[in-house]
């Protein structure tokens, strides 16, 4: 099966630049529908959806291929190659900034720009290294999400979204936790909290702009700032924006900084 139906993809816009969006996990393209708006007139717009999540073809999956973030990273790289995308804009949300990080090292060439929502390298802490959580915390997490993945999904959403005046954000996430594949969900789990991606960093040559909201339970702030000291030359920018998804809760701040870097 080619990588354009595996992965559901759409492409619109009236440009010719692409810009690949990547969401994070437990979602899917739908998350990105308050941002694309903003870039349809002046680039080709690519979104897709990860194989377990959204429409992508869940039938695909093997837990050997997915194992590690490398394997998302590959599905990137084919929806490049079937779709000869080269000068690559690449947005990616928490997970898929570090997703799209592996991409670009892979393949520097493909792409000319990272725009790095929310990321985090390593969710656990490791000495002076602060990633928001102790090992503890985070097998206990994946404990409770492996006995009761959509309970999980009820609880944790509305940690990670913030913005608890704004319940609606909420349970709009829990919602796309609850309709994903729950046995690929709970294996992307244990991939995405317990992958440390730090030595990578260094390694990146694209153009880089991290994201990072103000108040942000899954990456804090010190996550934001070891992001950027590691990538050479990028670009910080903290949002006033909360949580840990700003391309819901707050896509006009978010479209500002991406226009402002691009």
């Amino acid at each position: 099966m080619d990588a354009l139906k595996r992965n559901n993809v759409k492409i619109i816009g009236k440009g010719e630049r692409p810009m690949l969006f990547a969401h994070g996990y437990g979602c899917d393209q739908n998350m990105w529908r308050f941002i694309t708006p903003a870039f349809e007139a002046d680039y080709r717009i690519i979104l897709f959806d990860y194989v377990g999540f959204g429409n992508a073809d869940t039938s695909t999956y093997t837990k050997e291929r997915y194992s590690t973030l490398e394997g998302y990273a590959a599905d990137v790289l084919e929806i490049c190659r079937e779709l000869a995308l080269q000068d690559v804009i690449f947005v990616g949300h928490s997970v898929s900034a570090m997703i799209g990080t592996l991409a670009a090292i892979m393949e520097p060439e493909r792409f000319s720009k990272l725009i790095l929502i929310s990321p985090s390298p390593c969710f656990i802490n490791d000495g002076e290294y602060r990633g928001g959580f102790s090992r503890e915390q985070i097998e206990g997490m994946l404990a409770t999400l492996e006995s009761d993945y959509l309970g999980w999904s009820n609880t944790m959403a509305p940690v990670i979204m913030g913005n608890p005046d704004r319940p609606g954000l909420g349970q709009e996430l829990a919602g796309s936790f609850c309709k994903s594949d729950a046995q690929i969900a709970k294996d992307f789990a244990y991939v995405t909290f317990l992958s440390d991606n730090r030595k990578y960093l260094p390694l990146v040559k694209t153009d880089t702009l991290i994201l990072q909201c103000s108040d942000d339970a899954i990456a804090p702030l010190s996550v934001g700032e070891f992001t950027h000291h590691s990538i050479a030359g990028s670009r910080l920018v903290l949002l006033e924006a909360t949580g840990h998804c700003p391309n819901l809760s707050a896509p006009e701040e978010t479209i500002a900084a991406m226009k402002d870097f691009l």
